[in-house]
């Protein structure tokens, strides 16, 4: 029994190292192997407290079992008569005077003795091993372990539940206590130290921008910042050499997808800088061998800290973006990435603006339906997370529209959020072209 209980602790310190050591591409692994087991996670990970405080109530009441049936083992092995004469011997050797009798002094030391043994064997078994091997195996371990955590914290709901508002009244009390920081600074006070601690200088307004970028960076991702399908430069694997270089100069692009028919198919990357030795061919020219075929797919909703880290682990600068479908909602550059913090960058071949928009005045401003929320706000000098109410899944000006009405709307038809005023300037059938944004006094 002892062994039994000693392998449920060894197996709750494991998932306590796996489950919090999990990162977006392990979430993404687990749910690719079994979608089921990675739906599980997802609802685990979605409330950490609960799952952390499953864990240690689960590991304390374990451990204490250890220790209780640990010292019943050693009373029914050795009788208190016996541990009374070694408490005794003990007390004498060492000069102390118990004032209590044999039997009590026994059973005394044997619980010290019991106490002792099970700790080492908690520590090296249920502690130390399991969380070395969580540590090294996390995608495994968390796999084996989402199903047994989720029927534990299932079952334990109530108390588990009383526990957590207990602690949270507690975490309340304390945060208003005197002296208290009130816990880890917000966004918001954050934001507000940057503004009073950067120069007040002219020049510095790009480095407060930079610092307030750097704060939600682990927050945006891709689909915020990609070049959204309809936008892509991309050329099919059949075109004609002639065709290719035609759209290698008006484009003025480093890297060119390549698809075969529809751009859900997407063949591989051509990097521009390989037809430089072959300009001089002739139309037959089979310019399709040097199409790079190493492609990297991202999802939507991957974070753009760790399509960095992507990036540079595989050398990469471009990565096509792929819905939940398998579809090709677009793709995204490294420049895309650098450009979220450090703002927009130009070269000698950038003629036209990133973000195509029209500012009538410091107020009024008129943006392309498909300009990403993230650009509106810069542009007009708001949060990027002022929509994150009301925008839903929606990624682009247009987006947010729809998710404001809940249909398509018309020309001229005016709409407005707190303290926003949206207008649609132009429109068809198929999608919003035109929106004209006017921020009210105060924002």
């Amino acid at each position: 029994m002892i062994l039994v209980l000693l392998l449920c602790a060894a197996f709750l310190s494991a998932a306590e190292v796996a489950f919090f050591s999990l990162e977006t591409d392990d979430y993404e692994k687990i749910q690719q192997d079994n979608r089921n087991v990675g739906v599980r996670l997802l609802k685990l990970k979605e409330d950490t407290r609960r799952l952390h405080a499953t864990i240690l109530i689960s590991s304390s009441v374990v451990n204490v079992a250890v220790i209780l049936l640990f010292n019943a083992v050693l009373t029914k092995a050795l009788s208190p008569q016996v541990l009374g004469d070694w408490a005794a011997n003990l007390a004498l050797s060492t000069g102390f005077s118990l004032n209590m009798s044999t039997e009590i002094m026994g059973k005394s030391l044997g619980f010290l003795i019991a106490l002792a043994g099970a700790t080492f064997l908690i520590i090296l078994f249920a502690e130390l091993v399991p969380k070395v091997y969580a540590r090294l195996n996390k995608v495994y371990v968390s796999s084996i372990m989402v199903q047994p955590m989720y029927f534990i914290m299932t079952l334990g709901k109530p108390l588990i539940g009383a526990i957590v508002g207990w602690t949270k009244a507690v975490e309340r009390q304390l945060a208003m206590a005197p002296y208290s920081t009130g816990g880890l600074a917000s966004r918001k006070d954050i934001d507000e130290a940057i503004e009073l601690t950067v120069s007040r200088a002219e020049d510095t307004d790009q480095e407060k921008d930079i610092l307030k970028s750097l704060l939600k960076f682990g927050d945006v991702t891709v689909s915020q910042i990609m070049c959204a399908r309809v936008d892509v430069v991309a050329v099919d694997i059949q075109s004609s050499y002639n065709t290719l270089l035609e759209v290698a100069r008006e484009s003025g692009y480093s890297r060119i997808p390549v698809y075969n028919d529809d751009f859900d198919n997407v063949m591989g990357i051509l990097y521009v800088k390989d037809l430089l030795g072959h300009l001089r061919e002739s139309e037959d020219f089979n310019w399709q061998q040097l199409i790079r075929t190493s492609v990297l797919y991202v999802p939507e909703t991957k974070k753009i800290s760790d399509l960095l880290k992507e990036f540079q682990r595989q050398r990469l600068h471009m990565a096509i973006v792929v819905d939940e479908y398998g579809g090709t909602s677009g793709v995204v550059t490294l420049e895309d990435i650098m450009e979220e913090v450090i703002g927009e960058i130009k070269d000698e071949f950038d003629d036209e603006p990133e973000v195509i928009f029209q500012k009538i005045d410091d107020a009024n401003y008129i943006f392309e339906g498909k300009t990403l929320l993230n650009d509106v706000c810069r542009v007009v000098g708001i949060d990027t997370d002022t929509f994150d109410e009301v925008k839903g899944d929606a990624d682009s000006f247009a987006g947010l529209i729809l998710e404001l009405l809940g249909d398509m709307p018309r020309e001229g038809q005016e709409i407005s959020y707190n303290s926003f005023h949206f207008r649609i300037v132009a429109v068809n059938e198929r999608r919003i072209e035109r929106i004209l944004i006017t921020i009210a006094s105060g924002e």
